[in-house]
Parts: C-alpha cells; sequence; structure tokens
C-alpha cells in the first residue's frame, strides 16, 4: 500500500548539504520542494536540485537566510505548505516558528513555544533542574557586569555561550579576570551574527570531559523514543568535527539513564519532532545537562546509520499529524558510525576559511561510506556562512572497521580550489589515542595543537595538474526552477 506524501510542497530555508539533504528526503517521499538562496548560492546544488527556487536577495545572510519575512513570503508565495528549517540560521529561532505558525505554514519542528522553551539554554537548564537532571554550575544570561560578577563568583576558567543558538558559535574558554570583558564582548559579536540575539550565558568550565548527546523523536500524541547517544567530544574551538555513534564511553546502564534523562526532558517540554539532549560526561562518568537542541543536528547521519532510521522522513511525517509508528522497544542499535566534516578551512592559517572556486572534486565512494554534500566542481565557496562543505560517515558493524573505512574515504576525497581540512581528520582519525576511544573535548588541543599540513608528494602534485589540465574551466551551469532533471545535471552530488 503506497502513503500518500505528508505534503504537497515543502520549502527549505536553509543552503548547502542540509539543503540537499532535506530536498532529496523530500524526493523519496514524493514531496515538491522550494530552495532559497542568496545571490552568492545561486550557482549552489540545493538550488538546481529543487523543483522551484526563490532567490532571498543579497550574500549577508541578515538579508537572506536570517531574514524572516522574505522566507515566510518565498513560502506562501510558492505555495509551500510547510518550512524545514535545517540546522543553524533561524532553526531554533521561536520567532521564525511563530512566524510560520501565523501565515499557516507547518514548521518542520517543535511549536513556537516549545523552541522557546528549550531552544533558551537558561530556560532548559532551569526546566532540567526542576526534573532533578543534574546541570553544570552556572549563570542564566544577563548583562556585562552581572556576568563577570557570576563569573568571579563561580571561579575561573568559566566558558561563555550564546543563549539561543548552538553550533558552538560565540563559545569561549574564559580563564581569568583580565580579559573577560573583551572575551566577552567577541563573543556577543558572534551569536549576533551568527543567530540574531546577542544573549550570552555562563558556565563553569569542566576539564577534560566528553561530549554525548541523545537523538529523541517525539510525535504530537505522547509517544516519545530515544535514538541512543552520539559522542561528539572530537571538537576544535568547541566546534564538533568528528562524531560517533554509540559513543565509546557508554555502556548499556549508563545509555539507559541517559535515554531517560532525554525523555523526562522531552515529555516535560511538550517536545514534539525530532531533537537532541546534550549532555557532558567527567571522568568519574557523571552526567550533567548540557544544553537542548531542538532542531536536526549536522551529526545525525551516524544516529540514521545505527538505529536504521531516516530521521528527516520522521521529522516530515510528524509535522504532517501523523503517529509515529516506532515504539522504544521497536529500536535496536547496530554497527558503529563515524562522521567527519569536510572544511573550506586553512589549516596552514590557523584553520581560517578558505573561500574560492572548487577546481576540482572526487568525492569518495566506497563500501559502507556515505557522503552528504553541498558543492559541486565549478562552484564558488562563498565567505559569508559557514565553511562546511560535506559530511563523510563510515559504518560497520564494529568500531575499528568503521574507523578504518572513514580513514579510506578521506584519502580518496580529492578537492582542489579552496584549503581544506582533509589532512587534518586524516590525521585526527588515525591517533593513537582515537583509534583507543580515549579522547575528551580536549583531545585536539591535548593532541594535535601543533599540527602541519604535510607537503604532498610530488606524484601527487603531478596528478592532480594532469586531471586539472583536462577539465573544462567554464562557471558552473546556472540553475533553474524547471530543470527538465535535475539528476542528469547535477555531477557527482554535504551535513551540522
Amino acid at each position: 500500500m503506497t502513503t500518500a506524501p505528508p505534503f504537497s510542497k515543502v520549502l527549505v530555508a536553509n543552503r548547502g548539504e542540509i539543503a540537499v539533504r532535506v530536498i532529496r528526503a523530500c524526493r523519496e517521499l514524493g514531496v515538491r520542494t522550494v530552495a532559497v538562496y542568496s545571490e552568492a548560492d545561486r550557482h549552489s546544488p540545493h538550488v538546481l536540485l529543487a523543483d522551484e527556487a526563490v532567490c532571498l536577495g543579497p550574500a549577508e545572510p541578515e538579508a537572506s537566510y536570517l531574514n524572516i519575512g522574505r522566507l515566510v513570503d518565498a513560502a506562501c508565495g510558492a505555495g509551500a505548505e510547510a518550512v524545514h528549517p535545517g540546522y543553524g540560521f533561524l532553526a531554533e529561532n521561536p520567532e521564525f516558528a511563530r512566524a510560520c505558525e501565523e501565515a499557516g505554514l507547518v514548521f518542520v519542528g517543535p511549536p513556537s513555544h516549545v523552541i522557546a522553551a528549550l531552544g533558551d539554554k537558561d530556560r532548559a537548564r532551569r526546566l532540567a533542574e526542576r526534573l532533578g537532571i543534574p546541570t553544570v554550575p552556572g549563570h542564566p544570561a544577563a548583562d556585562d557586569d552581572t556576568l563577570e560578577r557570576a563569573a568571579r563568583a563561580l571561579g575561573f576558567p568559566v566558558v561563555l555561550k550564546a543563549a539561543a543558538g548552538g553550533g558552538g558559535r560565540g563559545m569561549r574558554v574564559v580563564t581569568g579576570p583580565e580579559r573577560f570583558r573583551e572575551t566577552l564582548a567577541s563573543a556577543r559579536r558572534e551569536v549576533k551574527a551568527a543567530f540574531g540575539d546577542d544573549a550570552v550565558l555562563l558556565e563553569k568550565y569542566l576539564d577534560r570531559p566528553r561530549h554525548v548527546e541523545v537523538q529523541i523523536v517525539a510525535d504530537r500524541y505522547g509517544t516519545v523514543v530515544h535514538l541512543g547517544e552520539r559522542d561528539c567530544s572530537v571538537q576544535r574551538r568547541h566546534q564538533k568535527i568528528v562524531e560517533e555513534s554509540p559513543s565509546p564511553a557508554v555502556d548499556p546502564h549508563l545509555r539507559r539513564r541517559l535515554g531517560e534523562a532525554a525523555l523526562r526532558l522531552a515529555r516535560e517540554a511538550g517536545y514534539v519532532n525530532a531533537g537532541t539532549v546534550e549532555f557532558l560526561l567527567d571522568r568519574e562518568g557523571r552526567f550533567y545537562f548540557l544544553e537542548a537542541n531542538t532542531r536536526l543536528q549536522v551529526e545525525h547521519p551516524v544516529t540514521e546509520l545505527v538505529a536504521g532510521v531516516d530521521l528527516v522522513h520522521l521529522q516530515l511525517q510528524v509535522a504532517a499529524g501523523r503517529r509515529l509508528s516506532l515504539r522504544q522497544e521497536d529500536v535496536v542499535w547496530r554497527g558503529h558510525a563515524v562522521e567527519a566534516r569536510v572544511y573550506a578551512e586553512d589549516p596552514e592559517r590557523g584553520f581560517a576559511p578558505s573561500p574560492g572556486r572548487i577546481l576540482l572534486l572526487r568525492e569518495p565512494h566506497l563500501p559502507g561510506v556515505r557522503v552528504d554534500s553541498g558543492v559541486q566542481e565549478g562552484q564558488e565557496v562563498p565567505v559569508h556562512y559557514d565553511p562546511i562543505l560535506s559530511k563523510v560517515v563510515a559504518w560497520a558493524p564494529d568500531r575499528p572497521t568503521a574507523v578504518a573505512r572513514l580513514a579510506h574515504a578521506l584519502q580518496e576525497y580529492v578537492l582542489l580550489g579552496p584549503r581544506t581540512n582533509l589532512g587534518f581528520l586524516l590525521d585526527l582519525v588515525t591517533h593513537p589515542a582515537f583509534l583507543a576511544g580515549e579522547v575528551s573535548t580536549q583531545f585536539v588541543e591535548d593532541q594535535l595543537a601543533a599540527w602541519q599540513a604535510p607537503d604532498p608528494p610530488p606524484e601527487a602534485v603531478a596528478l592532480a595538474a594532469a586531471l586539472l589540465a583536462q577539465e573544462p574551466r567554464g562557471p558552473a551551469p546556472v540553475a533553474s526552477a524547471r530543470a527538465p532533471d535535475p539528476w542528469e545535471r547535477l555531477a557527482g552530488a554535504r551535513l551540522p
């Protein structure tokens, strides 16, 4: 029996690999899609892949992907029934969800009041405390004077974090009072640019914890399930770069306790749709509630591969008012999955963003390997947005084989033009501490702080030059909203 599509048309309010990911999921369900793009993304794959595309305006995020009015107008003008926010940008903005609701659009995520309750880290912390879930000592978002007094009272080091968003944006560790005000001002500027809100909160800094999160999915009829945990401890500058499921540090007993805490929080908040409850594990194995992410996560593929689900499909079905067919007793975890995020950044310049034209792109196609990509050959990587290009994900029946497959895939990945972190990722996933599963959020700083890119062997340089000489040098094709067959025009096709 064929199930009717959950919607006839969905607008995807995002860009890059997550937009491609959502558009493909919609295609599988028989749902037409509307892409949005800025002038900088006119030739991006997500624009070409969608059934329709609407230009939002200039490249600056405030004028395009962060402009609520333009996004809602685009959805209504295109006749979309629903809006999928992806992650980043406005995905955790309750005003955006509310604007969609008021315009008669279905927001593919939690209701606006739930986003306000859980998406705001201060309110989420208070909810966790009320439920008896351990939390990291801290202070809610406040003015500069109040936060400085709170930092002195807690004792340094402390962590500054965005109150209204995630992804490590604006996160700063402050080791002493001397540079507190300067660091706070820098954090406020970054989170304002990323999320349109400069609210910053404060937490006590835990020494070398693990970062573990639990994936939840809930429908509007009271069914809530968790799909296990992901380990996101491998971070650089508080940005996740390698994630895996299950966590090497979590045994079945701890998995049950983490899942129960996540479900309790979700039920109390009236959660609907997909989300993530994040925790820190200290060296003694004690866990602390960190925050709740009211959206799809960048690292969702590792859960999909281990739990055997499609989270975007579930999101769309739940948003359409359908019941979850999944129960907790139905969830079975099989094997191990590891994901690495490929960024356009220059390791030799402190991993600074590296925009520019992609001259040659060869993504790996190997057994047990999935690549979620948002770029194509000939495309300009803009400077205005997060520099993530793709995610490489490997699955295998056990962790050592999954890690080996990921390393092989990173070796096979070729991108010429912008500098990338591919060499860094390869050294990371083959490091003895990572192979042993003995990492913390300080792993990169402890083990790879002095990392330098090796010189490529002469034969690799010669091969790259030969391949490049054979490639057509024209610009990327202009995306068309009415391309007769986008699959034929998209050569080899990231998604946090």
